[in-house]
């Protein structure tokens, strides 16, 4: 396949560097995969530049759950498109919903212009949209570059119907990128059934903690994960992935 997209969503330096290895085409960086991912700090981006010139879009996201902000939170959100234009990021992930489950022109409009010479790319807030189509030509009013779906569903694998139709209706005016549940073996799966050219993945393999003493009930945050467990991105997974979009 030619002009495919491979994008790897890391939240660590480590990880950022197996997806690198592993030929991600770019990163989605970000903070704590373990809840969908937030912003990520100024200091992770600074220290993956230090090794690495792979092109990274920041998820600018200020907290887990909904997409619908109040004014102080919509503040931060700007502010942090700001920052990593600033930076030199190649692009930001976003989305602003309103409570009717439409997307929040008004605001999404002020981030573009705050966004002005990167790449854009709609997140997964727009599997939680009331009416996808009206939401992409709204998208692909905007700007935007691309769009992350599931197609409105937990994975990818349930969504092919609805991917199909978004990479046929988009008439390549926006990029559909598939994601959730993505690997190499979904890839194969998945392309045939929607055309879709651009996918995204954490690649990601439990490690275990180098702590030999542990300490038995105490969470520090959601009591369903070990303290103990360290996720990260396999290059391999990466790797096998790319092959599968070479092949296709």
């Amino acid at each position: 396949m030619e002009g495919y997209i491979l994008e790897a969503c890391v939240d660590s330096v480590e990880s950022a560097l197996a997806a690198a290895e592993g030929g991600a085409t770019r990163l989605e960086l970000c903070s704590n995969l373990v809840i969908g991912g937030t912003t990520p700090s100024p200091w992770m981006y600074d220290e993956i530049r230090k090794h690495s010139d792979i092109r990274i879009h920041a998820l600018i996201r200020p907290r887990f759950g909904d997409f619908c902000y109040t004014d102080a939170e919509f503040s931060i959100i700007r502010q942090a498109v700001r920052a990593f234009r600033e930076m030199g990021a190649e692009g930001v992930v976003f989305g602003i919903l309103k409570p009717d489950g439409t997307l929040n022109l008004e605001q999404m409009g002020e981030l573009m212009e705050e966004a002005k010479g990167m790449s854009v790319t709609l997140h997964r807030a727009f599997d939680l949209c009331v009416d996808p189509y009206e939401a992409m030509e709204q998208a692909i009013g905007l700007g935007i570059d691309t769009i992350l779906t599931s197609g409105q569903k937990n994975i990818c694998t349930q969504g092919t119907a609805l991917l199909r139709e978004l990479v046929e209706k988009s008439r390549r005016r926006i990029k559909i990128q598939v994601g959730s549940g993505v690997n190499a073996e979904v890839i194969r799966e998945v392309y045939p059934k929607t055309n879709a050219r651009a996918y995204h993945m954490s690649g990601k393999v439990t490690l275990d903690s180098p702590m030999r003493y542990r300490k038995e009930g105490v969470n520090m945050g959601l009591p369903t994960i070990s303290e103990y467990e360290i996720w990260r991105t396999d290059a391999e997974n990466i790797r096998e992935a790319k092959r599968v979009l070479e092949e296709l």
